[in-house]
């Protein structure tokens, strides 16, 4: 038995559920998301709660149980309270900045590096600080990611962007030897 699919979504004040055959739209005060979820996964709503069940205990139906439960508990968390992921940036002369809907970086490269927000994402800067605040929680963790990768830490020196609270572990670089 699927122990996240058994597990009910209480929807909170303010958010409205659409149960079309296998589509589902999600409204709340911060938007609205919807998603197309497997035809054999049965969605029902009761109580102001989120019911989901399955044909068969077949493996691929457990998997699916537990993940349209999910998917459809991010939308309701999103569309609720949103999603937020915060990057630092280390290093000497790194910095970032906004400019309308792009993000300028300088870390370290010959040239600025801007990235284009996507829509739906939005985008703050604070010099070494970066927060990425969205309703789709996936979309909100591949842009974080995104900006993350044009300069990953280094183990070295520390240097890169990174996210708030992450550990990097340092090496201890080259040592000269005894030489004869």
């Amino acid at each position: 038995m699927s122990r996240i699919g058994e597990n009910p979504i209480q929807l909170p004040e303010g958010v409205k559920v659409q149960l079309q055959a296998n589509n589902i739209k999600v409204m709340g005060p911060k938007g609205s998301q919807d998603w197309n979820c497997h035809p054999e996964i049965k969605v029902s709503e009761a109580d102001g709660k989120l019911h989901f069940e399955r044909p068969s205990d077949s493996s691929t139906h457990k998997s699916l149980h537990g993940t349209t439960r999910q998917v459809i508990n991010n939308m309701v968390l999103g569309v609720s309270e949103g999603f937020v992921k915060e990057l630092e940036i280390i290093g000497v002369g790194y910095q970032s900045k906004v400019q309308g809907n792009r993000l300028k970086l300088q870390v370290g490269y010959s040239h600025d590096i801007y990235f284009d927000v996507p829509e739906g994402i939005t985008v703050t800067s604070d010099r070494n600080a970066i927060k990425v605040e969205g309703i789709d929680k996936q979309l909100v963790g591949a842009v974080a990611a995104k900006i993350r990768s044009f300069r990953k830490p280094e183990p070295y020196k520390g240097k890169g962007i990174r996210y708030k609270g992450e550990y990097v572990r340092s090496k201890q670089g080259k040592t000269v030897g005894e030489t004869l």
